[in-house]
């Protein structure tokens, strides 16, 4: 760090979810700020630099990896590209924070392990960062639920473009790996547990091959199941219900809140029917990407720990592994037994 008060960002390509979200969350963050963004040609990441008051463009990724000045690097590269850069940036002594999916499997992800000496390495699930969700999570700590036992989740979007890398199932495209991992996550976090057996169901795009919808089931035991549905070609959609033995709580957006504004949850104990019961709870504006940005930012500067590193991507991949395993084999998987 040298000494420095805050982390200097490097940011590797000039991808819209950095340049619309990420980016502007880390600039607007208390503990950094971004000092430098590269792609593979300099006349593209100088364009962006100068769009969004960045003070240094490099014309390839490597440049940006020796350049001394910067602590971290942000990588939200296509999904294949996520391990090897990540790896690079390690090399280069820079602590990463790399968009989700982490890897294209578990196995890759494991690579990452080797990279952590005297650097922190996490995957960006903003939002784990969101008040919305550690809100949600506190009600359910806190009993208001009753006994959590059924989460369902719904996320979709249209994309038919060919030329769009979610539509590429060489590189990681299709429904699990882009917004599944969000639906697979909830579980883990909102059962504060992992799924013991999985099983899913896929439909893929004749053309892309990708997993264009995808639905699943994931087993927590004790009577706690996840249920979701994914898919890159539906009407635009996000919710999650969780449901306990006496309320159920509604995040009305999940995962794409509104940067900088607010979110609302609501809490119905089902006395009436048809949300006739609800109530609602509005949480302060804020911007998830910038909340994210400090969680990382304060365990580089040693200020509180890093609540979620490599360990917790590889169990990720694991589950989406396991998912697509389930898919493919046409039956419940156990986590234990995944390849």
């Amino acid at each position: 760090m040298s000494g420095a008060k805050q982390i200097r960002w490097g940011v590797l390509s000039t991808a819209k979810i950095g340049r619309e979200k990420v980016i502007p969350g880390i600039m607007s963050s208390r503990t950094g700020h971004v000092a430098a963004i590269a792609s593979r040609g300099l006349e593209r990441a100088q364009h962006a630099a100068n769009q969004l008051g960045i003070a240094k463009a490099y014309g390839t990724y490597e440049d940006l990896l020796a350049d001394p000045d910067i602590d971290a690097i942000y990588n939200p590269l296509p999904n294949h590209l996520h391990v090897p850069l990540t790896l690079q940036a390690a090399d280069a002594g820079k602590h990463v924070l790399c968009e989700k999916p982490v890897a294209l499997n578990a196995g890759e992800a494991r690579q990452l392990l080797s990279a952590q000496e005297g650097r922190l390495i996490a995957e960006a699930f903003m939002v784990r960062a969101h008040p919305q969700w550690i809100r949600a999570r506190d009600l359910v700590r806190s009993g208001d639920l009753g006994e959590l036992k059924a989460i369902q989740g719904f996320f979709s979007y249209f994309n038919a473009d060919p030329a769009n890398i979610r539509n590429n199932a060489d590189i990681g495209g299709g429904a699990l790996l882009d917004i599944g991992c969000y639906t697979m996550l909830a579980g883990r976090y909102f059962f504060d547990a992992e799924p013991q057996r999985v099983v899913a169901m896929i439909d893929r795009d004749p053309e892309f091959e990708t997993d264009r919808t995808t639905s699943a089931m994931l087993d927590f035991r004790q009577g706690r199941h996840l249920s979701f549905t994914v898919s890159t070609q539906l009407t635009p959609h996000q919710r999650f219900q969780l449901v306990g033995t006496k309320k159920r709580l509604e995040l009305l957006i999940p995962v794409n809140a509104p940067q900088g504004g607010a979110t609302e949850l609501r809490l119905d104990g089902g006395s009436k029917l048809g949300d006739g019961s609800a109530v609602t709870e509005t949480i302060a504006p804020c911007d998830q990407y910038a909340e994210m940005a400090d969680v990382f930012g304060r365990a580089i500067l040693g200020e509180t720990p890093l609540p979620y590193g490599v360990e917790d991507a590889i169990q990720n991949m694991t589950i989406l592994d396991a998912l697509f395993q389930s898919a493919k084999e046409g039956g419940w998987v156990s986590l234990s037994q995944s390849t």
